[in-house]
């Protein structure tokens, strides 16, 4: 990948990746991949001393989920088990690190990510976590509809079915931004120093 695939105020978006998401099988990367991937990005960004980005959806009851039909069963007055919602320990998560917690599919909508992105004078964001989708595509159409420069690491996200990352990276994403894989990423991180 070439070296302007990020910028120096890049920053690290990482998707879900909680207890309760990542213990559900996924595809075409395994959920322990697409962690441990991510924290390796997550190390090498912290190494260059920018942003990491922790997103996870929780509610506090099922009253606080978002509302609207679906014909999929789930919605009303859902109690998750606990401790669903927990940010994986393969992350490292540091105290340096920029939290989010979202009720919703993408981490924009209703929390403060892009005033934290903003401030720190953000412009381009790697994306990685489950669902490719879901979670991930959503903030991704956020993310550029806020002006912001989009990668997305490829074997750093996965979904339930190969179909539905597939259609993610092949169709939707090169529309919104570019794909790299992680080692591309690790690649252009090192070309910024």
């Amino acid at each position: 990948m070439t070296s302007n695939l990020l910028d120096p105020k890049s920053a690290l978006v990482l998707i879900d990746l909680q207890r309760g998401i990542t213990a559900a099988p996924t595809q075409p990367h395994a959920a322990e991949d697409v962690v441990a991937r991510g924290a390796q990005l997550a190390k090498a960004f912290r190494e260059q001393g920018l942003p990491v980005v922790l997103v996870r959806v929780s509610w506090v009851d099922g009253v606080d989920m978002p509302p609207g039909r679906t014909l999929q069963a789930g919605g009303g007055n859902y109690t998750p088990p606990q401790g669903w919602d927990e940010l994986v320990e393969e992350l490292d998560a540091q105290p340096g690190d920029i939290r989010i917690t979202k009720r919703q599919w993408g981490a924009f909508y209703g929390t403060e990510l892009d005033l934290q992105l903003r401030r720190r004078g953000v412009t381009t964001i790697v994306l990685g976590g489950i669902a490719t989708s879901i979670g991930v595509e959503s903030t991704a159409r956020a993310a550029h509809e806020h002006g912001y420069s989009v990668v997305v690491a490829t074997d750093a996200a996965a979904d339930r079915d190969t179909a539905s990352h597939d259609h993610s990276m092949e169709k939707i994403f090169p529309r919104l931004g570019v794909t790299a894989t992680t080692e591309d990423v690790l690649t252009a991180l090192a070309d910024l120093s």
